[in-house]
């Protein structure tokens, strides 16, 4: 196996190729997480997988508690089913709070303000109340809690990661936050083992071929935890050394790839954020002009290989998408691009004009 055949097999795992899922909740579950602080492009990750959708079918199923919302793995948002929250949350949460030490230390703030914010906020939020960052700033101003700028964002995130609060429904554009306990049902504990194995066998199954490197950093888990997961799963999955490091990857799918596979992916997209070594992706970047300003934006990608970026601006009746190609396309390719941008139009429901840039 190649790099070029690495990037090939991602694809068909991470069901970018094509996918047979119907339901977001169903493509989130598969890929165990989806890192999604960029909320409105966090959407189309979601949509470009599953052709049949639109940006408003994603907000509902949002807006209903079907996805959610909150901090897990790393330090940032991700989008998780209510299935998986709790477990996910139990696994990486100490991780990730060891991680946010240090600031939580800068801002002045120890168990006692997190176990008064907690209270504060659940006698806000109790009886299906779903409130804005705003909203609860003033809840909690009102108990002599100082909640503003990065200290509110440390205790919201606390109260994340102790399972009390989660996503609401948008008001508007602003973010709401609910009762974890209301919104998601009742679930039974995975032991620690059981749920690191469940999270490694999800990782290696969308996302391999990939290694325990990889994994670790996706995860935001030890080096050691990865280890053990691997060891947990690693009969259900093929090994084999590329570049003097081993990859492990489920059973190869077949798959119709005489159509070149054209993607606007978004920046953060799990084909990108996945792994901690990228250079399966990367066959195509010396001829970036300078290739010392090559970034993880938001990439256009051609049979899983990084040749270009894309912007838009989305207007109140149209989007202006401007691409940055590093890499001329033959007329197949430009063929498959001009679907891909018909895709992300009806996705938008606008209309989609290439502008210069």
């Amino acid at each position: 196996m190649t790099l070029s055949d690495i990037a090939t097999h991602r694809l068909i795992n991470q069901h970018i190729r094509e996918s047979s899922f119907t339901k977001p909740a169903d493509m989130v579950a598969w890929l165990g997480a989806v890192q999604a602080q960029e909320y409105g492009l966090s959407k189309w990750a979601i949509g470009l997988r599953m052709p049949h959708l639109t940006d408003a079918d994603i907000e509902q199923e949002f807006t209903d508690g079907k996805i959610l919302r909150t901090h897990l793995l790393r330090p940032t948002w991700h989008f998780v089913t209510p299935a998986d929250i709790r477990w996910l949350l139990q696994l990486t949460a100490p991780r990730v709070k060891a991680v946010n030490a240090f600031m939580y230390r800068k801002m002045e703030l120890n168990a006692d303000i997190f176990r008064r914010s907690h209270d504060t906020l659940v006698k806000a939020l109790e009886g299906g109340k779903q409130l804005t960052r705003t909203q609860l700033n003033t809840e909690l101003t009102k108990q002599g809690i100082i909640a503003d700028g990065i200290r509110l964002s440390c205790l919201m995130m606390e109260a994340e990661l102790d399972g009390i609060i989660c996503s609401g429904a948008r008001q508007g554009k602003q973010f709401t936050y609910a009762l974890l306990d209301e919104r998601v049902p009742p679930a039974k504990a995975l032991h620690r083992d059981d749920a690191l194995a469940e999270l490694t066998k999800r990782y290696f199954s969308s996302r391999g071929p990939a290694t325990v490197n990889d994994f670790s950093t996706w995860s935001g888990l030890p080096i050691s935890d990865a280890k053990k997961g691997l060891d947990l799963v690693k009969s259900l999955f093929l090994q084999e050394v590329i570049n003097n490091e081993m990859y492990h990857f489920p059973p190869a799918n077949v798959v119709n790839a005489d159509v070149p596979l054209t993607r606007l992916l978004p920046i953060y997209d799990e084909y990108i954020m996945g792994y901690k070594n990228r250079s399966a992706v990367l066959k195509f970047r010396a001829l970036a002009s300078p290739a010392s300003n090559f970034v993880f934006d938001q990439t256009i990608i051609v049979d899983g290989q990084i040749v270009g970026t894309w912007h838009r601006v989305v207007n109140a009746k149209n989007i202006d998408l401007e691409l940055s190609l590093f890499k001329k396309l033959n007329e197949l390719e430009q063929s498959a691009l001009t679907d891909s941008i018909n895709h992300f139009s009806r996705f938008m429901n606008l209309p989609v004009a290439v502008v210069d840039r």
